[in-house]
């Protein structure tokens, strides 16, 4: 959300229930099934910038990136302090910051910890260190359909009626952090808000128009929760508009299929580089 446009904030406080979260899908556990959504009143995060043109740019990046949290607190320190004046001036201080522990292909990303941890104290408030993402989801380089078979898990208490202000580098389809909104969510704790340094969203939107996600239950029926295990009703406006472009269910099912193999031969040439990186 950029400076002066509406605080997303504040209608955000109310918890929301997508869906049924009782509902198992064959078999499929029920925390595993993504039910709950980014609230649908916080219409897009406070961010930076549209693109991470700024952020590769940073000599400190691709450290950051691939874990050193020195060169993390180098470049937050370097770029965000815009975006924690915007935060500071809508966020109370009774919320908690919480970051994705975002493991890479390359190594642990030490940006969104850094990031939450600065906006808590910018704002007076606290950073959570419990909540873990506990899967590796491989989402650098990774198309649409790569990116939503790796969905995020996490684990960690989460704290009951608290509200949690979600925070990572960079948002491209919502998917990580729409996940980590069910999982605070399903535990009793409340979405309040969204940051990023970058929103590099198409539409730059968090939530789908009702008509799109009508439109995707009507044509696809409960294929997208039998595949992929994401209520529609859930899905972030990028995911949505992404199962827009699928006619039939053994289009998004064949889809899912290739996306696997593909992310299998990337990741095996990602391990071959740095093999013969290690050799040569």
């Amino acid at each position: 959300m950029t400076a002066g446009g509406p605080d997303p904030l504040l209608p955000g406080r109310r918890k929301r229930l997508v869906g049924n979260p009782d509902v198992r899908i064959k078999g499929m556990p029920v925390s595993h099934i993504r039910t709950l959504s980014i609230p649908a009143d916080i219409p897009e995060p406070f961010f930076l910038f549209r693109d991470d043109t700024a952020l590769k740019a940073h000599a400190a990046y691709t450290a950051a990136k691939s874990g050193d949290p020195a060169a993390a607190v180098r470049l937050v320190m370097d770029l965000a302090e815009p975006l924690a004046n915007q935060v500071k001036a809508a966020i109370p201080s009774n919320v908690i910051f919480v970051a994705p522990h975002a493991n890479e292909a390359s190594g642990d990303n030490a940006i969104p910890q850094v990031l939450a941890r600065t906006l808590a104290h910018a704002t007076a408030a606290e950073a959570d260190r419990d909540i873990v993402q506990r899967t590796r989801v491989f989402h650098t380089g990774a198309d649409p359909m790569e990116r939503l078979n790796n969905r995020a898990r996490f684990d960690g208490p989460v704290r009951k009626g608290a509200d949690y202000v979600l925070v990572d580098d960079v948002m491209t389809m919502g998917g990580t952090l729409a996940e980590l909104a069910h999982y605070i969510q399903s535990g009793g704790g409340a979405v309040a808000g969204l940051v990023v340094l970058v929103n590099a969203a198409r539409s730059g939107r968090l939530t789908p128009v009702r008509r799109v996600t009508t439109l995707l239950e009507r044509r696809h029926g409960d294929a997208i929760r039998e595949i992929l295990q994401i209520d529609p009703a859930a899905l972030t406006a990028e995911e949505a508009q992404y199962f827009i472009g699928f006619r039939t269910a053994d289009e998004i099912r064949n889809r899912s299929l290739t996306a696997r193999q593909e992310t299998d031969r990337r990741l095996r040439a990602k391990a071959s580089d740095r093999l013969g990186g290690e050799t040569g």
